[in-house]
C-alpha cells in the first residue's frame, strides 16, 4: 500500500518536472506598459536586451546567436577585417606563396626582414609584381574591366618566362600587353588611348605591339599559366578598332536622353559610311564622331562638335570635315536598307533638321 502511494508520488513529481521545463509556446511576451498584442519588440543584438519599439522599455535579455568573427588583422591598420584567411595564391607568379613576412616592428626587425626578402624573394618575382601593379592601374584608369587586366598579364608572364623582347623597356611592354588584351577581350580602346597612357613615343609602342603579336602567334598561346587561368585559346591577330564600336562608348559618355536610340542610328550609319568615299581612309575616332553628330540631331538631341570632339578625342575641326563629307553623302546613308521600317519613317521625318556642314 505503502509502496503504491510512493510510486504514485513519484510518478506525478516526475510528470510535474517535465512540465516545468517544457516551453510553453502559447506564452506571448507583452509589454506592461503599452499592452499591445501583438507586440511591437525589437531585439537589440549590440546591447543584449529585447526592448519595445514603442516605448523603450527593456523586457528581457538576449543571446546573440549569430557567428562570432575574430579579427586577425594588424592592430596599427585601425580596420576591423573579418577575414580569417590570407589573400588567394596568385597563379601568375610561380611558387606556393605561403612565405613568412616579417613586420617592421621593434628594434631589429627591419634588418631581419630585409634579409628574409632578400631571401625569400628574387628581382625576377618583384619586377613581376611590379608589372601587375602597372597594369592593373592602367586598365582601372581606362575602364576596361578585370578581364582585360588578367589577360595582359598572362600575356605579360608568357613574354616574361620565354625571356623575349629582351632589351625594351617594361613600359613599352605593358602598353602592348593591354592593347593586345583589349583586342582579344573585345573591349574596344584606340591605339592613340593606349600610348597616352604611359611616357613611352607611338613609334615604340608600335615596335613592341608588332613583336608581341608574332610571339603569340608563335607560341600559340598554350602554357601552363594559360591552362591554369582558362586563357589557353589560340591567339587570333584582329583588325584595328572600328567607327561601329566606338559608337557605344562615346554614346554613353555624351549623356542622352535616350543614348540606346542614338547609338542604334550612330551604328547604322557607320556601316553605311563605308562606301563613303570621302569617308574611306579617314580615322574611325572622326568616322564615330560625324556619325553620332548627325544621330543626335536626328533623335532631336543635339550636341555641339566641341562636345563630340572632347569625347571622341579629336579636334573639332576634325569632326566638322568628317560631318562635311557624311552631309554630302546623306541621300546615301540615309535610306530604307540601312534602316528597320519602323524606324526610318521617324528618321526620314527629322532629316531636314540635320543641319549643313
Amino acid at each position: 500500500m505503502a509502496a503504491d502511494a510512493f510510486a504514485a508520488f513519484d510518478a506525478a513529481d516526475k510528470g510535474s518536472k517535465d512540465q516545468e521545463f517544457r516551453e510553453d509556446l502559447n506564452r506571448i511576451l507583452i509589454c506592461p506598459d503599452c499592452k499591445e498584442d501583438p507586440p511591437n519588440l525589437v531585439e537589440e543584438y549590440s546591447s543584449g536586451d529585447m526592448v519595445c519599439a514603442s516605448c523603450g522599455l527593456v523586457l528581457d535579455r538576449i543571446i546573440d546567436t549569430r557567428s562570432e568573427w575574430r579579427t586577425f588583422s594588424g592592430d596599427d591598420n585601425g580596420n576591423e577585417d573579418p577575414s580569417r584567411v590570407g589573400d588567394a595564391p596568385n597563379l601568375m607568379i610561380d611558387g606556393d606563396q605561403l612565405q613568412t613576412s616579417i613586420a617592421f616592428d621593434g628594434k631589429g626587425a627591419k634588418n631581419l626582414a630585409h634579409l628574409q626578402n632578400k631571401i625569400t624573394q628574387d628581382k625576377g618575382t618583384k619586377a613581376l609584381l611590379q608589372a601587375y601593379r602597372d597594369i592593373q592601374a592602367l586598365t582601372d584608369s581606362i575602364n576596361t574591366g578585370s578581364q582585360v587586366a588578367n589577360t595582359a598579364k598572362h600575356i605579360f608572364k608568357m613574354v616574361d618566362d620565354n625571356k623575349a623582347l629582351k632589351g625594351k623597356s617594361q613600359e613599352a611592354i605593358v602598353a602592348g600587353c593591354i592593347f593586345i588584351a583589349c583586342r582579344q577581350t573585345g573591349v574596344p580602346r584606340t591605339f592613340r588611348e593606349i600610348y597616352g597612357l604611359t611616357k613611352v613615343s607611338k613609334k615604340e609602342i608600335g615596335r613592341v605591339f608588332k613583336l608581341l603579336e608574332a610571339f603569340l602567334q608563335k607560341m600559340g598561346g598554350e602554357d601552363k599559366v594559360a591552362k591554369a587561368t582558362g586563357y589557353s585559346q589560340q591567339y587570333q591577330a584582329k583588325g584595328s578598332t572600328t567607327a561601329d564600336e566606338l559608337c557605344i562608348r562615346f554614346c554613353s559618355a555624351l549623356s542622352f536622353r535616350n543614348p540606346v536610340r542614338v547609338e542604334s542610328i550612330a551604328r547604322r550609319l557607320t556601316e553605311r559610311s563605308s562606301e563613303v568615299s570621302d569617308l574611306a581612309g579617314r580615322s574611325p575616332l572622326s568616322v564615330a564622331a560625324a556619325c553620332i553628330y548627325m544621330a543626335a540631331h536626328l533623335v532631336g538631341e543635339p550636341r555641339s562638335y566641341k562636345a563630340i570632339a572632347a569625347v571622341s578625342n579629336v579636334s573639332d575641326g576634325t569632326v566638322k570635315t568628317a560631318y562635311r563629307y557624311l552631309y554630302a553623302a546623306k541621300n546615301t546613308v540615309l535610306t530604307k536598307d540601312v534602316f528597320p521600317e519602323e524606324m526610318f519613317d521617324d528618321v526620314l521625318a527629322k532629316a531636314d533638321k540635320v543641319p549643313a556642314a
